[in-house]
């Protein structure tokens, strides 16, 4: 808690919906240097947090998350975004009405992944560019 206290990219991550001190604390140390990363979703890949493809001929065949990367940080990913589906029906941002919709048309952990994924894409960019996370409002 001392060293999240100290560490403002640490608390910067806490800010993300579905990321608190543990997942924050924890990223920030993993990652020294985000500059490592071309851009979120190669994070998010390093992280294991994107299918796995098995595609040829130009056809596109998208298997289940690879699950490579690091074991710990990818399950406390996958714990924060469950707990942003679950508040998802009383949240009124622009990213609750998103999990909304998502949730109408495809299985619950499918959805928690795919918020865990986004999660892990916008902790890079908070890393990367030293900002701070702005929830967008609903329209």
């Amino acid at each position: 808690m001392a060293w999240h206290r100290q560490n403002a990219a640490s608390q910067r991550l806490e800010t993300i919906p579905g990321a608190g001190i543990i997942t924050a604390t924890a990223l920030v140390a993993s990652v020294p240097d985000p500059a490592v990363f071309k851009s979120g979703r190669q994070f998010a890949a390093y992280q294991g947090l994107v299918p796995r493809q098995n595609s040829s001929g130009g056809k596109d065949r998208l298997g289940h998350i690879s699950k490579m990367g690091n074991g710990y940080l990818r399950r406390l990913l996958v714990v924060g975004a469950t707990s942003v589906t679950q508040r998802a029906p009383t949240t009124d941002t622009r990213s609750g009405a998103w999990v909304r919709s998502l949730l109408e048309c495809k299985p619950t952990r499918l959805v928690t992944v795919a918020i865990a994924n986004k999660t892990a894409r916008t902790a890079w960019a908070l890393l990367a560019k030293g900002e701070d996370y702005k929830a967008v409002p609903a329209i």
